[in-house]
């Protein structure tokens, strides 16, 4: 999400810093992370976007500051503390000659420093203040108690809004986080007629699921991610999109990757 020229990013599964690339921006422009779970598929790529974050880096960009549900603190320190696995990567950029003059003539000033990371596990409420923008969260319903997961709103100074679910079953507490939002970027793994008949309703959405919880929260806009190979292929995805707008009055967005959108 981009802010008045500044990125927030959420969640970094698999191949997010090659997207980034792809989409047009360095993991430096990245000063705020927002984990909504840990699950590998939302922060498999964490490693690489912090390890790449900082070879890119100069000395001169902000803190990276990282927020999250419980175990937030632990895996940054077990990356990229002193003592983490890929500790032995930054100390070799630090100390290494060859590192120190790609460092200099990329524009840093030596010494050059460890990764600067904030990591901070957060919980319900308001989790980060900036000048533009704001982030609060609340509890979403996935695989307690062995994750703890968290929907996220943005909410900007000019008024506008985008909340991601995150991964969740239906529940009151993010839509009463999505009252009204402008965006609602909601998990739709699969079609609900599906879901249901195997069993794997519980702890996620589905295409009528979703619309239910967009239409109560009254958000303008619904898209659909996290979609499962099923409901993405041509046949079921018409369908889940029909059902969905049976239920759900708003616009209705299928993502795509590298799909940007104006809110």
């Amino acid at each position: 999400v981009e802010v008045e020229g500044e990125q927030i990013m959420v969640d970094c599964g698999p191949a997010t810093t090659y997207n980034l690339v792809k989409a047009g921006l360095w993991p430096t422009d990245i000063d705020n992370l927002f984990f909504t779970h840990h699950h590998f598929d939302h922060d498999i790529d964490y490693p690489c976007f912090l390890l790449t974050r900082f070879d890119q880096s100069i000395g001169k960009e902000n803190k990276l500051q990282v927020f999250g549900p419980t175990l937030t603190e632990m895996i940054t320190e077990g990356v990229i503390g002193e003592n983490g696995i890929f500790s032995h990567d930054w100390k070799a950029r630090i100390y290494h000659p060859l590192s120190q003059k790609v460092y200099v003539n990329r524009g840093g000033v030596l010494p050059r420093k460890a990764p600067q990371v904030q990591a901070t596990d957060v919980g319900v409420g308001t989790v980060h203040t900036a000048n533009n923008w704001e982030v609060t969260s609340t509890n979403a319903e996935h695989v307690q108690p062995y994750l703890d997961s968290l929907a996220y709103r943005i909410e900007t100074k000019s008024g506008k809004s985008v909340v991601f679910t995150g991964d969740t079953q239906p529940c009151q507490s993010v839509i009463d986080l999505a009252r009204n939002a402008d965006v609602m970027l909601c998990m739709c793994w699969d079609d609900q007629e599906e879901m249901d008949a195997d069993g794997e309703a519980p702890g996620q959405c589905g295409t009528t699921g979703a619309a239910r919880m967009a239409e109560e929260a009254g958000v303008k806009k619904l898209i659909l991610v996290h979609m499962g190979a099923h409901i993405a292929s041509h046949g079921p995805l018409e369908k889940g999109l029909g059902d969905i707008r049976e239920i759900y009055n708003g616009q209705v967005i299928y993502a795509e990757e590298l799909m940007a959108i104006d809110v």
